[in-house]
């Protein structure tokens, strides 16, 4: 067990919940974006009465797909914006999705409690450094910056491992770690750096992924993030992202079948229940 932002998180606690708020309007799920306080400071209050136990601020889509940069500065405002609105709304913990270090040395400054980098503190060199002064918790994703080959499991436990062992080097306690394999962060190709290049099928190492949680999680809570994905627009001949939400429940259902702890989602609501009906069966297949 593990506890991230002083909430428990692995072992038999339930299933947590992230809520997503992105404040980039170039982000692919345009329904998450809130740049205004009103929209911001409702969003957050809607989700924290869904039952959302966490909330992730995105300044920069990183999706792989698209072209999104833009620069640190502007990263940082639109975060930081809307770190003070949130905590003026709610007493949750907050998350800020970011692989800068002085995006995510901002975003400490001002009370934020975790780091969410996807690239596992790989892409800025002065992220453990920041890490180091602040002691955040920690959500690690699976990257590298080079080509990978072989079996997408092994390959994916063995990015994890890096990074794991670069929080330690920048002494954040095992508690404060949590994993995510990065599902829609290995491409063949893309437009942005915040991604794996592979040169095998993408579709099918994250779904190869989705079915070895449990291989994966190599004794941390494991954090998955599948909401309105393009492996789902994929599978379902979907191009909309707005038309992936049976699809989204799908793969969450199956993520909380096979270990996930913490769900990251852009539907709270949905969520909830699809963790609901899921621990609940399991726990009748235990014979609990």
């Amino acid at each position: 067990m593990a506890k991230i932002a002083n909430v428990s998180v692995g072992g038999k606690n339930p299933v947590r919940i992230m809520g997503i708020l992105n404040t980039s309007p170039e982000s692919f799920y345009k329904k998450s974006v809130n740049t205004s306080k009103t929209n911001i400071k409702n969003s957050v209050k809607l989700m924290e009465s869904q039952g959302a136990d966490f909330i992730d601020i995105g300044g920069m889509s990183t999706a792989p797909y698209l072209p999104t940069m833009i620069s640190e500065k502007t990263e940082s405002k639109r975060i930081l914006d809307a770190i003070k609105i949130i905590q003026n709304s709610t007493n949750l913990p907050i998350s800020v999705d970011t692989c800068r270090a002085s995006v995510a040395s901002d975003a400490l400054e001002h009370g934020v409690e975790i780091i969410n980098d996807v690239s596992g503190l790989k892409y800025d060199e002065k992220m453990p450094d920041v890490v180091s002064k602040f002691s955040p918790s920690l959500i690690l994703c699976a990257f590298s910056p080079k080509i990978v080959i072989g079996n997408p499991i092994a390959s994916s436990k063995k990015l994890l491992r890096d990074s794991i062992q670069i929080a330690k080097k920048s002494n954040i306690s095992p508690e404060k770690i949590v994993l995510d394999p990065a599902i829609g962060f290995f491409r063949k190709s893309g437009k942005g750096p915040f991604f794996t290049k592979i040169k095998s099928n993408w579709l099918e190492r994250d779904l190869s992924v989705l079915k070895n949680l449990n291989s994966i999680k190599q004794t941390f809570p494991i954090l998955i993030s599948v909401s309105n994905k393009s492996f789902i627009g994929k599978i379902l001949g979907k191009e909309n992202p707005n038309d992936r939400i049976f699809g989204s429940i799908a793969a969450e259902t199956i993520s909380v079948m096979n270990g996930a702890d913490i769900i990251r989602t852009h539907n709270v609501e949905a969520t909830k229940d699809t963790i609901t009906i899921t621990s609940k069966l399991l726990n009748k297949h235990k014979g609990l």
